[in-house]
């Protein structure tokens, strides 16, 4: 399941900017978060895609959503310029940002390749 995140949210689970100046993820398993706009036809199309991949990855990757217009500091403190931008957030390594509306196939290889996660 697709969680949606607030900032405080975002604080206790992935990274609280707030108290480190370094990365330092929060989380038990690795995330991938979308940064998305309810008025974005892209991410609508991105959204049904994540929530398959949520299920199939269940238990080994965590899924988050943020919107852009509620959360709009922490989409600035990413740089997010366009969305749908998807944040693959490794256990132990630096994430990484994917923009655009990626197909299902190479979602799950980004998921392989930076999670490190292999697919379900």
């Amino acid at each position: 399941m697709v969680q949606h995140l607030t900032k405080e949210d975002f604080l206790k689970k992935v990274f609280n900017y707030e108290e480190n100046q370094d990365w330092k993820y929060e989380g038990d398993k690795p995330c991938i978060i979308d940064f998305y706009a309810d008025w974005c036809q892209p991410c609508k199309i991105v959204s049904p895609i994540l929530d398959e991949l949520s299920e199939e990855y269940a238990g080994k990757v965590d899924f988050y959503k943020i919107d852009t217009e509620v959360e709009q500091e922490l989409a600035a403190i990413f740089g997010i310029r366009s969305i749908p931008s998807i944040l693959f957030v490794p256990m132990n390594d630096r994430p990484q940002m994917a923009v655009g509306a990626l197909p299902k196939e190479t979602l799950k290889q980004a998921i392989t390749e930076v999670l490190g996660i292999e697919a379900a």
